[in-house]
């Protein structure tokens, strides 16, 4: 049983895109190499592949908001599903900054 938290922070000052988003998200996550860069493939990953305990932090999301418009809401939907999903599986958002 792994102890150790895995951690990832996205900055929204650095998240414009989906393909960045993912990036940092297979980077920070250590996804495994057929990660498929598209939400489902995120789902399915966060769902079933990453092992937990893990939280992503999304820090600055009204700037990746203003960005990403709609691909915004999409990503977080799925990030915050997942979160449902499993429950060693923390997302938080801070819409403060």
């Amino acid at each position: 049983m792994r102890l150790d938290m895995r951690t990832c922070n996205l900055d929204g000052r650095a998240v414009g895109s989906l393909d960045q988003a993912y990036d940092i998200l297979a980077r920070q996550l250590g996804f495994p190499a057929h990660f498929g860069r598209n939400l489902d493939a995120l789902w399915d990953v966060l769902t079933t592949d990453l092992e937990g305990p893990c939280t992503v932090r999304w820090h600055h999301c009204h700037e990746s908001e203003a960005v990403m418009g709609p691909d915004f809401q999409r990503l977080l939907a799925v990030l915050q599903d997942a979160a449902q999903e499993r429950p060693d599986l923390c997302v938080e958002v801070d819409v403060r900054g």
